[in-house]
């Protein structure tokens, strides 16, 4: 059998038209307009560099009475490596668009810019950031979970009772970086390592010198300013898209 004919006659077993012309896919048309668009949540969340956030980002869009809006378009974008599942769609009958979001392969801050348009077909959007781990940072999280968050995180969880309502002089959660950002990498170590009366802080806070090494404390330190809120100065770059 010919080439030529061979071809022909494995479209037609196919179906297939043989086109080499994929489809196009329609663009999403809006129904409704808004005036805002918020987050609902999902924002400020952690994972390790190139591997998805833990949790969906939810925005609502809203019109200027503050009701939410179905049928409002709204868009998703942001670094090159970020990828969102969808990156498009429309509001639903609670004025909601949920997306899955992986992080980029480098470590440091994502913005994420979430867009819709208003009546006047005028961008409106709103900026939302996520943080992306390195190898030291996820070492920092895991001795976090392991030996600190028990009092420095006031939530339980299934996993982990907190101990931080049983605590006189309550410690600062790793995120509040209006405090944590004052003190020094050289502060954060001599309390980690001696204990909080080093600095004069709180006894309760316990030496872990003889139970975490100096690489361990230091990968500690990584991941607290990784995630403090305001960011730390030493958080890592921020990427956003062009």
């Amino acid at each position: 059998m010919k080439p030529y004919i061979a071809f022909l006659l494995g479209c037609v077993l196919m179906g297939s038209s043989c086109s080499r012309k994929s489809e196009s896919v329609a663009p999403l048309k809006p129904t409704a307009y808004g005036t805002a668009i918020v987050e609902s949540s999902g924002g400020k969340q952690f994972a390790q560099t190139g591997s998805p956030l833990p949790q969906p980002v939810v925005v609502q869009v809203n019109d200027a009475q503050g009701t939410a809006v179905p049928g409002a378009l709204v868009e998703f974008t942001s670094a090159s490596e970020v990828a969102f599942d969808p990156a498009s769609a429309l509001t639903d009958s609670s004025g909601q668009v949920t997306t899955n979001v992986s992080l980029g392969g480098m470590a440091g801050r994502y913005q994420i810019t979430v867009s819709t348009f208003d009546k006047s077909h005028k961008k409106v959007e709103l900026k939302l950031e996520e943080i992306a781990l390195g190898y030291q940072q996820t070492l920092g999280r895991r001795l976090n979970e392991q030996y600190c968050d028990r009092c420095h995180n006031p939530e339980s969880t299934a996993e982990r009772v907190s101990n931080y309502d049983n605590l006189e002089v309550k410690p600062h959660s790793f995120t509040e970086g209006d405090t944590l950002n004052k003190l020094s990498d050289a502060d954060l170590t001599a309390i980690i390592t001696n204990g909080g009366p080093a600095l004069q802080k709180s006894a309760l806070m316990p030496a872990w010198g003889n139970t975490l090494s100096k690489s361990d404390i230091q990968a500690l330190i990584a991941y607290i300013r990784a995630v403090s809120d305001p960011p730390s100065k030493n958080a890592g770059p921020l990427y956003a898209a062009k």
